[in-house]
């Protein structure tokens, strides 16, 4: 059997599989991956420009490996009440993606970015709410203290990256639209937390990057 690659090496790969942090919109010219990848047909046209928005994909370095930074959504929020999601929210202007994705992580859970090293860029998503988020991806040294902001999370949590990074953990699943159509997409439950909608998008683009197969 062999051994685990040395935390320098993990970072140095997955870091090579990312899309580098650059001054111009990442999105610029890219496919991103969306809500409705599942049933395409059924995607609603934008009403106007779609929202720029970032997200942090927060890898903790841990002794037993990598894990990641989920949050439960307040159940206070107008919308995806209670989901599971990255911290993340629009992008202000004149901001990087990446300035909003540590800028949200420290507004919504309080992490402070001296503990973020940034590796890059994933694929971007749309979602059906009119988004366009782009997917941050930074390693987080473990000392860090974090404390949800009532007003947007819920909870706070860490799962595995083998965890999320395993295509046999996902199912297809689905939902009836507001039209009756009929809303496919990709989920996941660890322990008692069910991740779906746009996070479990997101890590599916994510695995598609670092292994370069789609899930089944």
């Amino acid at each position: 059997m062999n051994a685990p690659a040395p935390p320098h090496e993990l970072r140095d790969w997955i870091a090579r599989h990312l899309d580098p942090l650059e001054e111009h919109d990442p999105v610029d010219g890219v496919s991103p991956r969306s809500d409705f990848d599942l049933n395409p047909e059924h995607f609603p046209p934008p009403d106007g420009p779609l929202t720029p928005a970032s997200v942090l994909v927060g890898l903790v370095e841990r002794e037993q490996g990598l894990s990641v930074i989920l949050t439960r959504r307040s159940d206070t929020l107008r919308r995806h009440t209670g989901q599971v999601a990255f911290p993340g929210g629009r992008r202000d202007p004149g901001e990087t993606p990446w300035q909003t994705a540590l800028r949200e992580a420290e507004e919504e859970i309080g992490l402070n970015p001296s503990f973020v090293s940034l590796a890059g860029l994933s694929t971007p998503y749309r979602t059906g709410t009119g988004y366009l988020i782009t997917p941050v991806v930074g390693f987080v040294r473990p000392g860090f203290t974090l404390t949800a902001n009532p007003a947007e999370v819920a909870d706070i949590f860490e799962t595995p990256f083998g965890f999320l990074m395993d295509p046999s953990n996902y199912e297809q699943h689905e939902r009836a639209l507001p039209g009756g159509q009929l809303r496919r997409f990709y989920a996941t439950t660890y322990e008692d937390r069910y991740i779906w909608g746009a996070t479990a998008g997101m890590l599916r683009a994510l695995y598609e990057r670092l292994y370069g197969a789609a899930l089944a």
